[in-house]
């Protein structure tokens, strides 16, 4: 691994945890809470604040603010944390903020994730691994992000939503509901479009697991009875795939958000 180096250009305030081979570029500011794993690099005119961990492999383009305080009127410098995991990719201009005292003080980010210029996770949400934000994504707070789920550009999510895991959401899209695991969220304000198949296949799900996650979809989201109903009618009849039944606990797992279902659909 390469040594550290800090360009003498960068401030690094005193009390930060830089790991081995960390690259510091000019311009950049390091705040003295801030803790950096192996070989992250932060290329230059990064800003780097207050109680912030980044995993190891990181890499950080211009123009980021990450870790500095919660564009939460009702945030009073209460110590919070903003954690990112490993081998994540925080392009131009990516803003990030830790946590709040409403949402358990901590903003927290999984490992291979991608965030590319200009987008936004505000304070206290939770992201899973790889994910990808597009560009001007705008996260508000509180939110829950699943694996591997990919947000378009441009895309805005209403505080408190939940996207689940493998979940596609479109560009220019306006999420203000929970869109289930798998699911594909399209428009203004956003629908259930479907199901996220591209993603499935490209992910190696076989022609059969997509088969019945195309048929569990059908049936939750059918016009005979209530969405609660339905809910029940599949976690009986898939009661043994599992990845239907990660939709089911989805939809069973309470929220402060209703769910996103499609516009033909009838809510329960």
């Amino acid at each position: 691994m390469r040594e550290t180096s800090i360009h003498p250009l960068a401030v690094v305030e005193k009390g930060a945890q830089l790991g081995q081979g960390v690259t510091i570029g000019p311009f950049c500011t390091v705040g003295s809470d801030v803790v950096l794993g192996d070989g992250t690099e932060v290329i230059s005119h990064v800003a780097l604040a207050g109680r912030t961990k980044i995993g190891s492999g990181a890499r950080i383009f211009p123009f980021a603010s990450i870790g500095h305080i919660p564009q939460d009127l009702k945030f009073k410098g209460e110590a919070s944390t903003l954690e990112i995991g490993e081998k994540c990719t925080i392009r131009e201009g990516v803003t990030m903020n830790p946590g709040t005292e409403t949402g358990g003080l901590l903003t927290k980010i999984g490992d291979r994730c991608t965030f590319l210029a200009n987008s936004h996770v505000a304070h206290d949400c939770r992201i899973g691994n790889d994910v990808i934000f597009s560009n001007d994504v705008m996260l508000a707070g509180h939110c829950h992000v699943g694996d591997f789920a990919i947000l378009g550009g441009g895309a805005a999510v209403h505080q408190f939503c939940r996207i689940g895991a493998h979940a596609f959401i479109g560009g220019l899209s306006g999420v203000e509901n929970d869109v289930i695991p798998y699911g594909m969220a399209l428009g203004n304000r956003a629908h259930l479009a479907g199901l996220n198949m591209v993603g499935l296949k490209r992910r190696g799900f076989t022609r059969e697991a997509i088969q019945e996650i195309r048929r569990a979809y059908r049936l939750l989201f059918a016009e005979e009875g209530t969405l609660q109903e339905r809910i029940e009618d599949v976690a009986s009849d898939f009661a043994a795939d599992p990845i239907v039944g990660e939709i089911i606990g989805f939809l069973r797992s309470s929220g402060n958000r209703s769910i996103c279902t499609p516009r033909d659909s009838k809510e329960g």
